[in-house]
């Protein structure tokens, strides 16, 4: 096995050993990564209403299951759907206040999380590791 396979490899396992720490450290809110994703998305949108569309497209892990985690937010009440004005065909999701609340919590947790990752490695061996990840996708 070459030392590409290797790395490719080491790459996913990580990615997987990541988000399943990050839903562990999420499950006593009853929020899975997904929807922590997903509101996180919804925060940067600062208050503007988004499609699901355009959540699709910014989540890290694509999911076809958008329609589905949106609706299990808005059931806790973290977010709010609406009938698009410019378009009836789409909905608008919108953050509530609710869901900004929780998302302060579960970010303290996520970051707890990442500590001792983020100390493992300097700003320039950081740095060099995204820049091989972007050039690896090329």
């Amino acid at each position: 096995m070459s030392y590409y396979f290797e790395a490719i490899h080491e790459i996913i396992r990580t990615g997987h050993w990541i988000t399943d720490s990050v839903s562990r450290e999420l499950k006593e809110h009853d929020i899975y990564e997904p929807q922590y994703n997903v509101l996180r998305i919804l925060r940067g949108a600062k208050g503007e209403p988004i499609s699901v569309n355009t959540i699709l497209e910014k989540m890290v892990q694509r999911s076809s299951n958008v329609t589905r985690i949106v609706d299990k937010l808005t059931q806790k009440g973290l977010v709010e759907r609406t009938l698009s004005e410019t378009d009836r065909r789409k909905m608008d999701i919108i953050i509530t206040k609710e869901g900004l609340e929780l998302l302060k919590k579960l970010d303290l947790k996520v970051e707890s999380l990442h500590k001792p990752m983020k100390n493992n490695l300097s700003e320039d061996e950081a740095k060099t590791l995204k820049e091989l990840i972007v050039k690896l996708k090329g």
